[in-house]
């Protein structure tokens, strides 16, 4: 996925404007245009003239929408709309970020996936940074299968519901989470490198192993910094039907759900 913020003519109209987008599509994407999904929208006035505007142009590889289009389509579901994940997650951050301690100006939101980990820098609410790394929970299912002989489906059960051997903690998740921590470094020291900041006021951690035990606590030590796990359901009304102890543990994981969600209030 690709989102770039682009100056244009105020006057075009929005055929007109997408036609140029169109023309000029090699400035922006690295992918032959047949090969693409792509959509724009104009955001507000532009800050280089009077005369342009702001225009957010968000493109994908076809083939990674036609996968999830692909999918929903399996589950009886017909897709209208294709968001961006980021944008998911900033809507649904919206949701908690009051409720963070001493109204942090500047926050660090870290998504720990399953594959890779994301950086978001939040500046009074509003992402001004994200940075992608590889590295999630995989390296955590990966050390549980060498350490006890297990597929990946067992590894993935034994982490979820803690059925593992009592030198699990000190031999396979401390140095997990030691990792992890030294990822979260090095994204951060990597954005106040190219950056005006030389440090953050709050740290939120999202996605599946945000929630690991310790880990939480760990990172605030070695960090510095108050250190909080992300729940976007925070401020809302929980129907009765709806486990609340689970959805407390998944809510780290969340995120991008509650945010794609949220579309339907706007």
């Amino acid at each position: 996925m690709i989102t770039k913020i682009i100056d244009m003519d105020a006057a075009l109209s929005d055929v007109e404007r997408e036609a140029q987008i169109r023309l000029d599509a090699d400035q922006y994407i690295p992918y032959p245009l047949e090969d693409v999904n792509l959509d724009f929208e104009v955001l507000g006035p532009s800050l280089v003239s009077d005369d342009m505007v702001q225009v957010l142009l968000a493109a994908s590889r076809s083939e990674n929408v036609d996968q999830r289009v692909d999918a929903l389509t399996f589950g009886g579901l017909q897709t209208k709309v294709m968001d961006i994940e980021s944008h998911a997650i900033e809507r649904a951050f919206g949701l908690m970020v009051d409720n963070l301690p001493n109204a942090p100006e500047l926050v660090a939101l870290i998504d720990i996936g399953h594959n890779q980990t994301t950086l978001y820098i939040a500046k009074n609410g509003e992402f001004i940074y994200s940075r992608e790394q590889l590295f999630g929970g995989v390296q955590l299912t990966e050390a549980i299968q060498n350490r006890y002989g297990l597929s990946a489906e067992e590894a993935a059960i034994s982490k979820r519901e803690r059925t593992l051997p009592d030198d699990y903690y000190l031999d396979v998740l401390t140095p997990f989470i030691e990792n992890t921590i030294q990822q979260i470094t090095r994204s951060l020291q990597f954005y106040f490198s190219s950056s005006q900041y030389s440090s953050i006021d709050h740290v939120v951690l999202a996605g599946g192993s945000s929630s690991i035990a310790g880990l939480a606590g760990m990172a605030q030590q070695k960090l510095g910094v108050t250190v909080s796990i992300a729940n976007p359901f925070i401020n809302m009304t929980i129907a009765p039907n709806i486990d609340n102890e689970q959805l407390a543990i998944d809510a780290p994981s969340l995120m991008a759900a509650c945010g794609l969600a949220l579309r339907s209030f706007d």
